[in-house]
């Protein structure tokens, strides 16, 4: 099932260049990720960790769907001959309220998982990164710190909501500078512009991220209020 989201759109120079990158492996770059919607024990277990709105989520945006390709072609073989995630592009997901970002991203984790790489994952909002990262007694906010840096894949939600102090842009410029410099994948939502993001972040984490990821704009209406008013007014949604 396509994201609510989702509208025919041009595939533009990402899809292109992951397209030819995919071919070039021998990967259909046309094809869908089948794994994400198999029933595979892996993804079971994910499921636990997905909200429980994104557990049928699936990356159908082709540029998206394209970085998940080719994330999962570059994975090195481990136990069994799976593949676990290696370096990697980052990708950045901009679009306005409710065009399905969080959709999408989850739908990445998704279709990884059920394409047969082992994955290690975590995602937090960026409210709640800063929050969790707050320094308080018993509370070892380094240690988490490298954690998050650490990941082989790390969602970063809704980056830009959360209230700008000299103190998020630190903690933002630390983590993002040690996944810059390790190439790990990191897998970006915002509903702000690059000019927006940039004055949120600063101007050392947005050069990072413009070099380290690639960038899919999701347009369309807010479908969270699309949705609502088909509840409101089901024969209208439905004429």
């Amino acid at each position: 099932m396509r994201a609510p989201n989702a509208q025919p759109q041009p595939i533009g120079g990402l899809a292109r260049r992951l397209a030819h990158i995919l071919t070039t492996r021998g990967i259909d770059p046309t094809s869908t990720p089948q794994g994400g919607l198999e029933p595979v024990p892996a993804l079971l277990a994910a499921e636990s960790r997905i909200p429980a709105r994104y557990r049928g989520a699936t990356a159908d945006h082709p540029a998206v769907a394209a970085w998940v390709r080719e994330i999962a072609a570059a994975g090195r073989p481990g136990p069994g001959g799976a593949p676990g995630i290696a370096q990697g592009r980052s990708l950045l997901i901009a679009g306005t309220t409710g065009t399905g970002k969080t959709h999408q991203a989850y739908g990445a984790v998704r279709s990884l998982i059920g394409a047969g790489v082992r994955l290690r994952w975590k995602a937090v909002t960026a409210a709640d990164l800063y929050a969790d990262l707050r320094p308080r007694p018993g509370h070892d906010g380094e240690r988490e710190l490298r954690d998050l840096a650490r990941c082989p894949l790390l969602i970063i939600d809704d980056l830009g909501a959360a209230k700008y102090s000299e103190w998020t842009e630190e903690i933002t410029m630390r983590l993002m500078n040690r996944r810059y410099n390790e190439m790990l994948p990191t897998l970006v939502t915002t509903n702000l512009g690059m000019a927006d993001l940039r004055a949120h972040i600063g101007d050392r984490v947005a050069s990072r991220l413009t070099e380290m990821a690639d960038k899919v704009i999701l347009d369309g209406p807010d479908r969270r209020r699309t949705h609502a008013a088909g509840r409101r007014h089901p024969a209208a949604a439905t004429a």
